[in-house]
């Protein structure tokens, strides 16, 4: 819908034509999210709750998890809920208030996930490199100034965004080419000609997300040259599987977000721009429930347990 103002035509809503119209696609669209969601709804909220009941999850390591939960539950709710109803009524329109909400929620939710993951890294560097003086490093005091950090740079960088973004004129098509309000997408049907209110925010963020991926493959770079000292092969498979995982699902949440927001903007639909958007924003929620619940001893001890009904103070 748009409102008409002395010849200037004002958008006050924007369509989301993600997928190719077609009640096939709309059918597998709405499929495959909900499954999707759903999955990644009761991995991250299975993590939060057994990590907030266990005592013994209440390590540096399962806090910082908690919180990486949260967020994704943040980044997949704010997208795919919406998604799929769009599917499921075959009206893929979404107001411009919900659009800015999208935008800042998306935003804050990514940025914050990339900080407390690099945080997640120090946090193994400390516990493989220096075990001895692990619980001086990481003393629970330091990871809530951690988490804080990462929220709080995620709450301005996602102002910052927000701000920049909607601060452009939105006066001719409103048709945005991806499932959700995606700010590359966004900037692509915007008649404003000086972009470098938001150009700006986007090349401060990937400085940032840039040093956060040295931090990362720097930490990991030790932990390696630490396991590969460890003179017993099951203790090196250990530390390998439960690293590597984390490693390749930080490079992928990075690497494809970096791909989607300095790539050249364009107005006409990509199938390639979907691609890379369900790989930074369904993929990371969906498989860390996987690297770090299924796969972890404790975390499934403590699910049994749960599922027993001992977790459960009566």
């Amino acid at each position: 819908m748009t409102t008409i103002r002395t010849n200037l035509t004002i958008v006050t809503e924007f369509i989301l034509m993600g997928f190719l119209p077609g009640q096939n696609m709309y059918i597998l669209h709405s499929v495959l999210f909900s499954i999707t969601y759903l999955w990644a709804l009761m991995g991250n909220v299975l993590i939060i709750l057994i990590t907030t009941l266990d005592q013994h999850l209440h390590t540096p390591m399962y806090f910082f998890l908690k919180n990486l939960s949260f967020l994704d539950l943040c980044l997949i709710s704010i997208i795919i809920p919406k998604s799929i109803f769009n599917s499921l009524t075959h009206n893929s329109s979404i107001s411009f208030l919900g659009c800015v909400t999208q935008v800042f929620s998306a935003v804050f939710s990514a940025i914050a996930e990339v900080f407390l993951l690099t945080a997640m890294s120090f946090d193994r560097y400390a516990a493989i490199c220096h075990p001895l003086h692990y619980e001086v490093i990481m003393n629970m005091g330091t990871c809530m100034q951690m988490v804080a950090v990462s929220w709080l740079g995620g709450g301005l960088i996602a102002v910052m965004h927000t701000a920049g973004t909607f601060s452009l004129s939105f006066c001719g098509s409103n048709i945005v080419y991806q499932f959700f309000c995606d700010i590359p997408q966004l900037l692509a049907i915007s008649c404003s000609e000086n972009l470098m209110r938001e150009i700006v925010p986007i090349l401060i963020t990937v400085v940032l997300e840039f040093c956060c991926f040295i931090v990362i493959v720097v930490s990991y770079v030790y932990i390696f040259s630490t396991v590969k000292k460890i003179p017993s092969t099951e203790g090196q498979s250990k530390a390998y599987s439960t690293c590597l995982p984390h490693l390749v699902v930080v490079v992928l949440f990075l690497s494809t977000g970096f791909t989607a927001y300095l790539k050249p903007t364009s107005s006409s639909p990509s199938i390639f721009d979907l691609v890379i958007s369900v790989f930074y924003t369904l993929v990371p929620p969906t498989l860390n429930p996987i690297i770090y619940s299924l796969r972890n001893k404790a975390m499934k001890m403590t699910l049994g347990m749960l599922m027993e009904g001992k977790l459960i103070k009566k």
